[in-house]
């Protein structure tokens, strides 16, 4: 089985959930104190005992962690990996080599391993110096100059081993989003604002419900 797996606080409540994207169905759904990779170490302990075989993971930056899935392959959701450089750079970056990486990971969904990374590459060799450019602080200290432009460039080439493995394995059919699970979340969400009066627990027990359905 591709397993999609996230988590999301909904109202007071974190909930960890695993899909099946093919399935259209959410295996697994447990509501945690907070997300954490012990989290999904007991969920998928939990589903290797009920006879599922993971085959790929997709996720998001936090649990693309060899160690987390040994022997699995592993998929970066590319919304997410957006989002990350987004964080650091805005989206509407004033720098030149900020619009210019904004620009180059927009183009994830339609580009191929070989010419991305070729992409990407070049953008590091063009901009390295400039990426290297330190400042000195009032109290004498150096720093780098940009660098939230930098912890989008190390976030890019930290999860780019697992960018495209959905087309390394075009046989497993794994998908290069957790968008399966965004709308899962998104319909859960919804439903929490309209009945935003009631109690933790009714809300609680309302988003499993909802989680737990075959959509």
């Amino acid at each position: 089985m591709v397993a999609v797996a996230d988590a999301t606080k909904i109202g007071n409540s974190w909930v960890i959930v695993i899909r099946d994207p093919i399935a259209h169905e959410n295996v697994y759904v447990k509501e945690i104190c907070i997300e954490s990779l012990s989290d999904y170490q007991e969920a998928f302990a939990v589903l290797k005992e009920k006879g599922f075989v993971i085959t790929a993971v997709v996720g998001d930056g936090r649990i693309m962690i060899p160690w987390l899935f040994p022997k699995v392959k592993m998929q970066m959701c590319h919304f997410h990996q957006e989002q990350i450089v987004i964080r650091y750079l805005t989206r509407n970056p004033e720098l030149p080599a900020g619009q210019e990486l904004l620009a180059l990971i927009k183009t994830l969904p339609e580009n191929d391993e070989a010419s991305f990374t070729d992409a990407f590459n070049h953008w590091c060799r063009v901009w390295s110096d400039f990426l290297n450019e330190k400042t000195e602080s009032l109290l004498g200290k150096w720093f780098y100059t940009h660098r939230r432009l930098r912890s989008a460039r190390d976030s890019i080439k930290h999860h780019l081993p697992y960018l495209f493995t959905f087309q390394h394995f075009p046989e497993l059919n794994i998908p290069n989003t957790t968008n399966s699970l965004d709308g899962n979340f998104k319909k859960a969400k919804m439903a929490i604002g309209i009945h935003s009066g009631q109690k933790h627990q009714r809300k609680a027990k309302m988003v499993l419900s909802i989680l737990q359905e075959k959509n």
